[in-house]
């Protein structure tokens, strides 16, 4: 017992010259902070006779227009070489707009609709050569058009990949 009594008062004085050590390093190599505390007390306001907005400034620079060279600033290709003096210039000022996709073909006609009593549902009917499909809104026509909407001459149809949009007007099917 009085063993293990020794060994802990050792282990405890080994820890206070231990915390002591670490307590004087830290003091002796802490940074001085008089020059922050000096840099605040130096500090003066720049002298500003009229603080107030000046709006026929922001008029002025709301009136100029750019004239650079449109470039697009997130592209990575360099700039277009400006046209020789002396040649027309052929292409056209403002950006060029890419064509838009083209429009959506459905390869289903769209013959007639019939709502359900029981549930006040409506289901459109589309012919596809000899096929023949019976469609609610909300379900897919040949699992690539969702049926959004299906009213009393049309059906408006969302492409499932692209979410286009197309509305398809009801049609006779062929007599054969």
């Amino acid at each position: 017992m009085a063993n293990t009594r020794r060994i802990e008062m050792i282990s405890l004085a080994a820890l206070l010259i231990g915390l002591g050590l670490v307590l004087w390093y830290n003091r002796s190599n802490a940074p001085a902070l008089g020059g922050v505390f000096a840099s605040i007390q130096s500090f003066r306001p720049l002298k500003v006779e009229d603080p107030a907005l000046r709006m026929d400034l922001l008029e002025k620079i709301h009136k100029q227009e750019y004239s650079g060279t449109h470039r697009n600033i997130f592209s990575a290709e360099p700039p277009p070489l400006p046209p020789p003096p002396g040649s027309k210039n052929l292409q056209p000022s403002g950006p060029v707009q890419p064509a838009g996709p083209p429009p959506l073909e459905v390869p289903a006609t769209f013959f007639g609709f019939a709502t359900n009593p029981q549930t006040n549902k409506r289901q459109a009917f589309f012919t596809n050569g000899d096929d023949v499909y019976v469609i609610a809104e909300g379900d897919l026509l040949l699992d690539r058009f969702k049926v959004v909407k299906i009213g009393n001459n049309s059906v408006d149809l969302e492409e499932v990949s692209s979410g286009r949009h197309v509305s398809l007007t009801m049609e006779l099917p062929p007599q054969e």
